[in-house]
Formats: structure tokens, C-alpha cells, sequence
């Protein structure tokens, strides 16, 4: 339900939105940190880079269940309450992996990862109506969503160079700093958030019995499997494939982020006049750039930035068909939406590091482009 706020809070809310933009921020940065540094973490614990791949499996699945679980369980506590507390597990989850002596060390940081993951996002990303006047909603949802594609174009490329120079826990340490800054913003702007409408099991079933969740959802599956079943992997195909020497896999990888933000905003644009065409079209140019960059060569950078055009503009797709399937229920709507990307975000990491080690990165990059094909089939053939 949207609501307005008292012109005494407007400022304070503002600086909210922020925050929480930055809470989502620290955590897809988290989350996706392992894709510029799994070489360094496989090398570390004598393991292969499937197995690696499991630092980017395992936040999915968990998040996946949680997002139901934290939200339900929650109940009517306050929503702020949980918000700091959530950042302040995902705090503890980078010093863990900061520290780890012992693989499974690493995989409970992950676990932890996770937990905040299914419980922020569910209920940070649709709370854009709580914190700001009416006719500010819209730009306040771009500012908490553009903390998707930031994360790829200053979290990870930024990570992997630290990484480089410092190692890898280096990195994570660094997270955990930003973390507990973010966890302070949080105290200091947001303003309380009461419980407005509590999500129930049977509620979260009706948003996905709904016809049009049902195809996001498909196409959601599709185009996100085939995304990380190839990204996690990028950092060791550009090296072993593309030949791109170990200390420009950063810069490569800020090529594709810097593409990720102009298609969030492209797709900003473009979905108020087609959101199936926009959803569909980025699935075929995610088709094309995982299938051609096995034999691109020296067009390898310019097929990342198509890359980054394209996935750039899903989580906006599939976060918006969602929502606009089930207007009456918003929050059980992002559930949804959480648990479905998250789960097939592990599923596809799981995928693709099964395929990596039975055959090459470049066959990852044939079956994911093959996905995206299936996507964009699905959404076409539903139309």
C-alpha cells in the first residue's frame, strides 16, 4: 500500500531511500563478489572452480527459502527493526569470509549471505512508497533498483582489483567496513516502518497461481540460469579463452557493469511502452553475446558490453512483471520475485559449474546463450 509521508520527515525519508539503495548495494556486492575472485579462492583452498562455484550457489538457495521465511515469520515487526538487523548479519558474514581458515568456513559466510539476502530484498525493494511522497515514487524505485547493475560496475570490478593487490580477503574485509558504515545509515535516516499488510503463505500462493506471474516467472527461470550459469564463469574464460591477462579482468568486467546501468535505465525507459518486447529483447541480445564469444577473439570486450546492456535491464523486467501481476499484494509479489531469482540465480552458478568441469568454460557459454534463446522464445510464443 502506498502511503505519504509528513513534510518534517520528507528529508529524512530521502536519505532513507539512499540507504537502503546502499543496504541492497553491499549485498549484491556480497553476493556476486566471488564471480571476479574464484581463481584466487579456488587456489586458496586446493579445490576446483566448480567447487569454488559454490560460494555463488549456496547465498541463492538459502535467499530463496528465506525470502518466504524471514518475511512471513516476521510478522508485524517493525520493518527498520529488520532491516539493521539483517545488515548486521551480512556485517558478520564478510568478516567470516574475511577470516576463514577452513572451506566450510567460507560456505557458512554464504549461508549467512543468504539469510539477508531473501529477508533485505524482500522487504527494502518495495519500500520506495513508504519513504517518499506520491509523485516521488517512481524515481525513488530507480534509485533502490540502480543498486543492481552498481554492484556489477563498482562493487565487483572494484573487488577483483583489490583482490589482485591484496588478495581476495582483502576484499571481503572491505565489504564488512562498508557494511557496518551502511548498517549506521540505516539507525541514523530510516524512519520507523510499521507493518502495513502482513504476507501470509496463502497470499504468496495467489500471487503465483496468477497466469501472468506464471510467465514471468518462465521467463525469469530461463534468462537468469542462463546469465550466471555463464557469468560465474567469465573470469576464468577470459583468461583461459579470451587471453586476457589476469590484471585486466577487473577492467573488463567494469566495461560490463558501466553497460549494466545504461540498460537498467534503457529498460526504465523502454518498459512503459513494452514490457514483454523490452524482457524479450534483452534475452536475445544475452543470446547472442554468450554464443558468439567463444570464437569472438578480439570482440570480446565489445560482446561484454552487449552482455551488460542486456542483463542490465532483467532484474527491472522481472521485478516490474511481477508486481504489475499482482498490484494488490506488492510485498508478497517481491517475495516472490526474490525467491524465484535467487533460486535459479544458485541454480545456474550450480549449472554451469557442473558443465565447467565436465568440459570447458566456453561450452557454459554455448548452453547459456541456448537458455536465452529459450527465453525469448517463451516470452514470444506466450504472446
Amino acid at each position: 500500500m502506498t502511503t505519504t509521508i509528513s513534510p518534517a520527515a520528507t528529508w529524512k525519508s530521502r536519505f532513507g531511500v539512499v540507504a537502503v539503495m546502499m543496504g541492497i548495494f553491499s549485498i549484491v556486492t556480497t553476493e556476486i563478489l566471488p564471480i571476479g575472485l574464484l581463481p584466487p579462492i579456488a587456489d586458496e583452498f586446493g579445490i576446483s572452480a566448480g567447487t569454488a562455484g559454490l560460494t555463488m550457489t549456496i547465498p541463492g538457495f538459502v535467499a530463496a527459502v528465506a525470502a518466504p521465511a524471514v518475511t512471513v515469520a516476521s510478522g508485524r515487526i517493525d520493518r527498520r527493526t529488520m532491516l539493521c538487523v539483517l545488515m548486521a548479519v551480512l556485517a558478520v558474514a564478510d568478516f567470516l569470509a574475511a577470516s576463514a581458515q577452513a572451506y566450510w568456513m567460507m560456505l557458512v559466510s554464504r549461508v549467512l549471505v543468504g539469510l539477508t539476502i531473501g529477508g533485505f530484498w524482500s522487504i527494502g525493494a518495495g519500500l520506495a512508497g513508504r519513504l517518499v511522497p506520491e509523485r516521488s515514487v517512481a524515481r525513488a524505485t530507480a534509485v533502490i533498483f540502480a543498486a543492481v547493475p552498481l554492484g556489477s560496475v563498482l562493487g565487483v570490478p572494484a573487488g577483483t582489483f583489490v583482490g589482485h593487490l591484496a588478495g581476495w580477503r582483502t576484499s571481503f574485509l572491505a565489504m564488512g567496513l562498508l557494511t557496518l558504515g551502511v548498517l549506521a545509515a540505516l539507525v541514523l535516516v530510516l524512519p520507523p516502518l510499521p507493518v502495513t499488510q502482513v504476507t501470509r503463505l496463502n497470499v504468496l500462493w495467489q500471487v503465483i497461481r496468477a497466469p501472468q506471474a506464471r510467465v514471468g516467472l518462465a521467463a525469469t527461470v530461463l534468462i537468469v540460469t542462463a546469465h550466471f550459469s555463464t557469468y560465474t564463469y567469465v573470469t576464468p574464460f577470459l583468461e583461459q579463452v579470451g587471453g586476457v591477462d589476469a590484471g585486466l579482468v577487473g577492467a573488463f568486467l567494469l566495461a560490463y557493469g558501466v553497460a549494466g546501468i545504461a540498460g537498467n535505465f534503457v529498460a526504465g525507459a523502454a518498459i512503459p511502452r513494452s514490457l514483454r518486447s523490452t524482457f524479450a529483447g534483452s534475452a536475445c541480445a544475452l543470446a547472442a553475446a554468450t554464443l558468439l564469444l567463444p570464437v569472438a577473439g578480439a570482440w570480446s570486450l565489445g560482446l561484454l558490453v552487449v552482455w551488460g546492456l542486456a542483463y542490465g535491464a532483467v532484474p527491472v523486467c522481472s521485478q516490474t512483471w511481477f508486481t504489475r501481476s499482482a498490484p494488490q499484494a506488492q510485498e508478497a509479489a517481491m517475495v516472490v520475485f526474490t525467491s524465484s531469482f535467487q533460486a535459479t540465480l544458485s541454480f545456474g552458478a550450480l549449472l554451469g559449474g557442473v558443465v565447467v568441469d565436465a568440459t570447458s568454460t566456453s561450452t557454459v557459454m554455448v548452453l547459456g546463450g541456448l537458455l536465452a534463446v529459450l527465453a525469448a522464445a517463451t516470452l514470444a510464443w506466450k504472446r
